[in-house]
């Protein structure tokens, strides 16, 4: 019984302990309350892919949904606003099934895109043309077009993941302080 009380102890004071250790950590956001809306306009297309430009507006919408710090709002009324180009996309041929000849075909898609980051309310340009790139591979067996598009949609999610984040890492607040003695 005192054994069993001793290791009940012991978990209580190093539960105690590590969640001292992480006292410095909050789980509110960085983004100040009167930035908490965003819009982003449709990405431009320079890539070869097919629709990719809006395949990751949506997906970046999704993002900022499913994160939920930050609500979309209209072009017009939005604090923040996330601006992007795709700049370029390319599908390699990595493999092939030498049973099938080029049939079954194991393909790499690689996207590059500059992402901007405006702020709003102070006019200005936060993060200008940073560079996002991801990459996936697929399987086209006879429809390369349908396989391609497929994985245009795992790129986008990664792209989004990747712009959301940055954009909920900045330094809203001290960005606005700044601009304000600037002004």
């Amino acid at each position: 019984m005192s054994v069993m009380r001793n290791i009940t102890g012991l978990a209580a004071a190093l539960a105690v302990l590590l969640l001292a250790g992480c006292s410095h950590y909050t789980w509110r956001s960085q983004v100040p309350a009167d930035m908490r809306t965003v819009s982003v306009p449709t990405f431009l297309n320079e890539s070869d892919v097919t629709e990719l430009g809006s395949v990751v507006t949506r997906q970046v919408l999704r993002e900022f949904q499913r994160e939920g710090t930050l609500r979309i709002a209209p072009h017009g009324s939005a604090a923040i606003e996330v601006q992007g180009v795709v700049k370029s996309g390319s599908s390699k041929l990595v493999a092939y099934e030498r049973k099938t000849g080029t049939r079954n075909r194991e393909h790499v898609l690689k996207v590059h895109a500059v992402v901007s980051f405006i702020d709003k309310k102070a006019g200005k340009v936060v993060v200008n043309d940073r560079k996002y790139s991801a990459s996936t591979s697929f399987v086209a067996y006879d429809d390369i077009l349908t396989a391609e598009r497929d994985a245009s949609g795992r790129i986008a999610e990664d792209l989004a993941r990747q712009i959301v984040d940055d954009v909920l890492a900045q330094k809203w607040s001290e960005d606005k302080k700044e601009s304000g003695k600037e002004h």
